[in-house]
């Protein structure tokens, strides 16, 4: 049985075959989604349009998330070629690299606007944008990391955008509720992505997991992808403003 069967899906985030939003839309496609991608820049077009033509994309367009042009954009064409969408999968974040090492006091102004702006409010903001188009019983999807509650070293500005992007999940469940849509986030435990390589000290932070988490291993973007096809199915029909820890059992220890 194919668990998305007929489902139409918007991706925003995917980067390269490593990434977390590229497994999570493999597994969509083999459970019977229809798929449509965006992508942040020109820089990451010549990654993202190939891997929209692998997994059948039905449109791959650019989408700066900082703009609410772009996403409008984005939810025009979903409307032309899907009439309805039923899931969005938000895997987005960004912040300087100067605001990911030291201390978390010297973030400056500007870095913290960005971290904010791009990881946490372009959720709301792509929802706001997707709104009238979304499925009774549609499910969004974001993600998130353990920085959002816990001291990460060197996580910093991206720790607190979580923290905001975590909440923000809560408040968006609440107004979408009414309608049937799910709003949920997977925490998803440290993963070798493009995006963690601007993380200081990140293979320290593996090993950590390996030896300390109860399952001793690293998760992978297949244990994630899994995680999201259940949040995203009937089977997570029961499920809303929720935070899916995926890393092992990392989470639950304490000294």
């Amino acid at each position: 049985m194919r668990l998305l069967e007929g489902k139409n899906a918007v991706i925003f985030g995917v980067a390269n075959d490593k990434s977390i939003a590229y497994a999570i839309s493999k597994l969509f496609k083999e459970n019977g989604a229809n798929l449509g991608f965006t992508y942040a820049g020109e820089a990451l077009k010549k990654r993202v349009e190939p891997i929209s033509e692998e997994l059948g994309g039905k449109f791959c367009i650019q989408c700066d998330v900082s703009k609410d042009e772009d996403i409008l954009s984005s939810a025009q064409k979903a409307k032309e070629l899907f009439g309805k969408v039923d899931i969005i999968v938000h895997s987005v974040a960004y912040a300087p690299a100067e605001a990911l090492k030291g201390r978390f006091v010297d973030t400056p102004r500007e870095g913290f606007k960005i971290a904010l702006d791009i990881s946490a409010y372009s959720l709301v903001a792509i929802c706001k944008a997707y709104e009238e188009i979304l499925s009774d019983n549609a499910s969004i999807v974001t993600m998130t990391y353990y920085g959002s509650v816990k001291v990460v070293q060197n996580y910093n500005v991206m720790g607190v955008a979580k923290a905001a992007l975590e909440s923000s999940v809560r408040y968006l469940a609440n107004d979408l509720g009414p309608k049937g849509v799910r709003v949920n986030a997977i925490s998803a435990g440290p993963i070798k992505t493009l995006a963690a390589s601007g993380i200081s000290g990140f293979k320290s932070i593996l090993s950590q997991i390996e030896e300390k988490a109860p399952l001793k291993k690293n998760v992978t973007q297949e244990d994630v992808a899994k995680a999201a096809l259940f949040l995203c199915s009937d089977l997570g029909s029961g499920v809303t403003g929720d935070i899916l820890y995926v890393d092992s059992g990392y989470n639950i220890l304490g000294l």
